[in-house]
Parts: C-alpha cells; sequence; structure tokens
C-alpha cells in the first residue's frame, strides 16, 4: 500500500447495468426537460430512422442510460420530444373551454398557430415526414393529434360517433399540413394563414358539433 493510499475511503458504489449515476438521477425535472428539448432537436434534424438514443445524450449532456431511466425506448422518447410542441394538457382546455361555439375556429387557429411556429414546425415536420414511412412515428402522430387532442375535445363536445368526427377533423389538418409545410403547393403554400382558418373553420364546426 502506497502513502497515497486511502484505505478508510468509502468505496465508489458500482452501477448496475443501465442505472444512471446518482448525481445524474438527482438532475429531476430539468435534466429531463433538457433531454427532452435535445430529442426534439435531433429529431428534426436526422429524422426518426437516423436518430439514436445515444446521440440524443450526446446533445443533452447525459449518459444514455439516464434517457432510458427516465424516457424507457426510443419510441416513447420520440412521443415525448414531439409532445413539448404539440402541449395537448394545455391546449385541449383552451379549445373546449368556451363551449361548442367557435371550436371549429379555435382547432384551425391553434393547429396552424403551431405550424407557423419555427420553433414548433420543425420538429412536427420530422414528425409528418417519419410517419409517412415508420410505423413508430405514425404511431406517435396517432396518439398526440388525434386521441390526446382531437378526440378528447370531440368527447367533450357529446356528439355521436366522437372517434370518426376526430379522424375527418384529423384528416383535414394534417393534409393542410402536407400540403402546405411538407410539399409547399401553391397557392396554399404562401397563402394568409387567416384566409385558411376563415375557409376551414367552418368545416371543422361541422365535423365536431352537427349531429
Amino acid at each position: 500500500m502506497t502513502a497515497d493510499s486511502e484505505p478508510d475511503a468509502p468505496k465508489r458504489r458500482r452501477r448496475g447495468p443501465g442505472r444512471p449515476r446518482q448525481d445524474e438521477a438527482d438532475g429531476g425535472p430539468g435534466t429531463q426537460e433538457r433531454i427532452r428539448l435535445a430529442a426534439r432537436e435531433v429529431f428534426a434534424e436526422r429524422g426518426y430512422d437516423k436518430t439514436s438514443v445515444r446521440g440524443i445524450a450526446k446533445v443533452a449532456g447525459v449518459d444514455p442510460a439516464l434517457v432510458h431511466h427516465y424516457f424507457g425506448s426510443k419510441d416513447d422518447l420520440f412521443a415525448a420530444a414531439i409532445e413539448v410542441s404539440i402541449e395537448p394538457a394545455l391546449v385541449v382546455p383552451a379549445i373546449i373551454g368556451k363551449g361548442p361555439d367557435g371550436i371549429g375556429e379555435r382547432l384551425a387557429r391553434y393547429f396552424l398557430g403551431v405550424w407557423e411556429n419555427p420553433v414548433t414546425r420543425v420538429p412536427l415536420l420530422a414528425v409528418i415526414r417519419s410517419a409517412l414511412t415508420h410505423e413508430a412515428a405514425a404511431k406517435v402522430l396517432r396518439q398526440l393529434v388525434l386521441r390526446r387532442v382531437l378526440e378528447r375535445v370531440a368527447a367533450d363536445l357529446d356528439v355521436p360517433d366522437p372517434t370518426f368526427r376526430a379522424e375527418l377533423a384529423a384528416s383535414h389538418m394534417v393534409g393542410i399540413a402536407i400540403l402546405r409545410y411538407v410539399v409547399q403547393v401553391e397557392p396554399l403554400a404562401s397563402a394568409d394563414p387567416e384566409k385558411i382558418v376563415a375557409l376551414v373553420a367552418p368545416t371543422l364546426q361541422r365535423y365536431l358539433t352537427e349531429e
């Protein structure tokens, strides 16, 4: 034993597989949010197929084990990253809070507002593009846009066939998103958002409220 040895110093406990370091695990909500934002950035830049948990961990500055600890699989992390943009917990009450009158306009305005914002548009473009070719991304789109937002809106209105109505509304808005932001078909791609809202809102209103 050398003079520099410290026989009485406590031994560092080894981590089990997939277990984050204690200092990392203590990161709390701030660390989770950093991972979520890093995931949104990486998924938007590379798409679903070319994104790895290790790559997200590197951007977030954490151990990959910590990403798995907080979010589980890559699919779960993808959903969490996109949810940052959509924020269904905040959106649904804002859409349905004033009752059925004008709900089509509120829904159209919310949807276009998310897509018009460059910060939220980029990751949503990644979702749309990935959903066309990858089932995991398509599942996220269904869960977040349809079930977490539209079905809850339709169910709250107490109308017949809320799921079918939500799907019709979703098909309308997702179609606009693909043509306007992905394919960029003119004149839709450069149309004033307010003009789109004015034309689309009555149709959404009919889907969600008329019996």
